[in-house]
């Protein structure tokens, strides 16, 4: 790793060289050597780990190099000193980086852990001002504090994790011991445990052991309670050489209590059980690349913070053992580390050829003596089973039948050889197919040509020939058999009777269609007698009224009230007129469906002052009675709804004519309804319009949303003499748009 830009090593800090001695070094180290790299980027690394991860730094400096053109010299400062902490001594720390860099600050100073960021960013513009800084090793709460030049990786905390880790694998434990230090870093963390550990407050309790690594503080531990757990974070001071260190009173602890910590270096394989760990050599490929945008020139306020969230659970497998903590405990997805091999994976191979030469006979003997025993049960449940079957399946209402691979009938109940005559053999084979109705043969085969293909469930109706020559309909269900060894081994279905239902739905159909003819005669005749009749007489009261008013020798207000007397005349025929139109529309049954319809639309929109725009394309004036009155009632009704609940006044009404049916739209951009819930609630409306099309074989379709308006649409199929007559007439064929305001 390059040191060619510093001249201000650990050592220099630890020993506190002074200003004399660095500036010598200073003037040696920017010699002539350095001058060959004039395009070389500077950068300086800001540490002040205990844990110096010279594998982390390694893959924080190569990922940087690969991501940047130029050629790049580290150095790297170590700020660990048991007086960090305080402010004259980080005063004079900053005056001399800025004498060390006096114009030649470094290109990026990179930082790790809070205290190196936060004396960073305090005394940058004394050191050397408008340096970009990235961080990593940085908790999420202070990676997110807004500072200006700043970007880096943030690390999350594994306090929580290691907790929860701690009092999930002894669950008896009743206080919590805190070992920690008292450099800023170590209270911080402090805090941080006390926070987490307010979750549990009421539940465990907080034993803080708190200093420097002394006796006093081995005693205290020692005197520590049983069911105890350990939060070691007891940071090693390589600055110093005291009597007793960081590492002795870990090896207490860890003989004492279980031991855990956030950092895998105060705890794996050095007798602590684990914790919750981030992947710090992901966080240092990161931390490079955040740093290689930098000095590729983009300002570190542009770049947003990388966070790193995963964290990982890691246990040493011999305090496993040691505290007997089973592995079953651990969360899922845990880690388990320096595992023992056990003495099946030492011996597997040697286990396993003595047991397979010892059994081996002994295995063969029993295996066949087992599968004679077992063919013998298999088959006397096999024969129970098919008598079961049998008694359920000739006792069933249903006619029962079973069919092979190839379609094939195998099996017929009692009741199905009943149903088509007393021959036990009739039916079978391929010769079920004699008694379905010549009609419904080809869909039948159809039918179980596909279900024999995909192998799956399928029903159908078709009607079958009984003993008495009548033909019933009946409703078969089927479902795909398996063999023992899970192959397709064909069908097994069950048919029912449906003859009565479908008389009954054939009667109610009759009824409903009888029900709707007899309201459209009524309603015609009601028209007629309106138009021909009240329509008539009014139009015949008007004129005397108006001659009365010529003839009149009245005063002006009397024949001013004559005159408003004859207006509202007219206006009544004109009402009763409209009202007759709508019973029954002449036009519908002399220009057919598509001018009926136009018309209808302009009565709306002068009635209510709305806009429907109507478009017709390739309807034929020929279109059979029944299926023009169908539409029009639809389109009435469909109209009157949207024009009384959309609350828009502009609609689309669309009649289309395809070759095979008639299709129309009635759309709006109003305020929309719930379909299913006016289908519960069954609007006489929706109903009148299902059931109209229902008995002209038709299909509607209502789509709706809240707020976003309502399309209907009702499709109609058209008879093949309709169809043919449509295709001749050419004058149909030609699109006309109208929009009615």
């Amino acid at each position: 790793m390059s040191q060619a830009f510093s001249c201000f090593g650990a050592a220099a800090l630890r020993k506190h060289l002074s200003l004399p001695i660095l500036s010598i070094l200073l003037c040696v180290l920017a010699g002539p050597g350095n001058a060959a790299q004039t395009n070389a980027k500077n950068v300086l690394v800001l540490f002040s780990f205990f844990d110096r991860s010279h594998v982390s730094l390694d893959l924080m400096e190569s990922s940087l190099r690969a991501h940047v053109p130029w050629p790049v010299n580290f150095s790297i400062s170590y700020l660990e000193n048991p007086r960090f902490e305080e402010e004259p001594y980080r005063e004079s720390l900053a005056e001399t980086f800025r004498q060390q860099y006096l114009g030649v600050n470094p290109d990026l100073v990179i930082v790790a852990s809070e205290p190196a960021l936060r004396f960073a960013v305090q005394y940058r513009d004394k050191m050397f001002p408008g340096v970009p800084i990235v961080f990593w090793a940085i908790s999420t709460a202070l990676a997110h504090e807004k500072m200006s030049g700043v970007t880096g990786v943030a690390t999350p905390n594994g306090t929580r994790g290691t907790i929860d880790l701690a009092l999930r694998l002894h669950p008896d434990t009743t206080a919590v011991a805190v070992i920690t230090g008292e450099s800023q870093t170590e209270r911080v963390w402090l805090a941080d445990v006390h926070t987490e550990l307010l979750r549990y407050r009421g539940k465990v309790g907080e034993i803080d052991v708190i200093g420097p690594p002394s006796s006093q503080m081995l005693q205290n531990i020692a005197a520590l309670p049983p069911h105890t757990v350990a939060l070691f974070q007891l940071f090693p001071q390589d600055s110093t050489q005291p009597p007793i260190t960081s590492w002795d009173v870990l090896a207490l602890t860890t003989q004492r209590l279980p031991t855990y910590s956030i950092f895998r270096t105060l705890a794996l394989d050095h007798g602590g059980i684990g914790g919750a760990y981030y992947d710090a050599k992901h966080e240092s490929v990161l931390a490079g690349e955040v740093a290689a945008r930098v000095l590729r020139g983009e300002k570190p306020d542009n770049i947003p913070v990388v966070s790193v969230s995963n964290l990982q659970v890691e246990v040493d497998w011999r305090q496993l053992q040691h505290w007997h903590i089973q592995e079953s405990a651990l969360p899922p997805g845990s880690v388990v580390l320096y595992r023992e091999p056990s003495l099946w994976e030492s011996y597997r191979r040697y286990i396993l050829a003595g047991i397979a030469l010892i059994v081996a006979q002994a295995l063969l003997i029993i295996g066949l003596l087992w599968q004679r025993a077992r063919k013998r049960k298999a088959e006397a449940i096999l024969r129970e089973s098919e008598e079961r079957f049998q008694v359920m399946a000739d006792t069933t209402p249903s006619l029962v039948w079973m069919c092979d691979p190839h379609g094939k009938i195998t099996y017929l109940n009692e009741r199905r050889i009943q149903f088509t005559g007393s021959d036990s053999k009739a039916g079978y084979g391929e010769s079920w197919i004699e008694y379905v109705h010549p009609d419904d043969v080809q869909r039948m085969l159809n039918t179980l040509s596909y279900a024999l293909k995909t192998r799956q469930s399928f029903s159908q109706e078709y009607r079958l020939r009984g003993i008495d020559g009548v033909y019933r309909w009946m409703f078969d269900v089927a479902s795909p058999r398996l063999n023992g060894d899970g192959s397709f081994a064909g069908f097994i279905g069950s048919a029912i009777d449906t003859t009565d239902q479908k008389l009954a739905q054939q009667a109610l159909e009759r009824l409903g269609g009888q029900l709707i003819e007899a309201q459209e005669q009524e309603r015609s005749r009601i028209a007629r007698e309106l138009h021909d009749d009240v329509c008539q007489r009014l139009a015949l009261l008007s004129m005397k009224i108006e001659q009365a008013n010529l003839a009149s020798n009245e005063s002006p207000e009397t024949k001013q009230d004559l005159e408003e007397i004859g207006e509202l005349c007219c206006e009544i025929g004109c009402d009763v007129q409209s009202l007759s139109h709508q019973l029954h529309s002449s036009i519908l049954d002399c220009l057919g469906i598509g001018t009926a319809i136009r018309e209808f639309c302009d009565e709306i929109s002068r009635q209510y002052e709305v806009t429907i725009e109507f478009t017709e394309r390739d309807v034929s004036k020929h279109t059979p009675k029944d299926i023009s009155l169908c539409l029009f009632r639809v389109a009435q009704e469909a109209l009157h709804n949207a024009v009384k609940y959309s609350g828009t006044n502009h609609f689309t009404v669309e009649l289309t004519g395809m070759a095979d049916a008639i299709q129309l739209e009635v759309a709006d951009r109003g305020a929309g309804f719930e379909v299913e819930e006016a289908k519960k609630n069954g609007g006489l409306g929706l109903m009148s319009m299902q059931e109209r099309m229902h008995l002209a074989h038709g299909t509607l379709s209502v789509e709706s949303t809240p707020g976003e308006g309502t399309t209907i649409l009702a499709v109609v199929p058209l008879p093949a003499a309709s169809r043919a007559s449509s295709v001749s007439a050419e004058d149909d064929r030609i699109p006309r748009v109208k929009e009615v305001a």
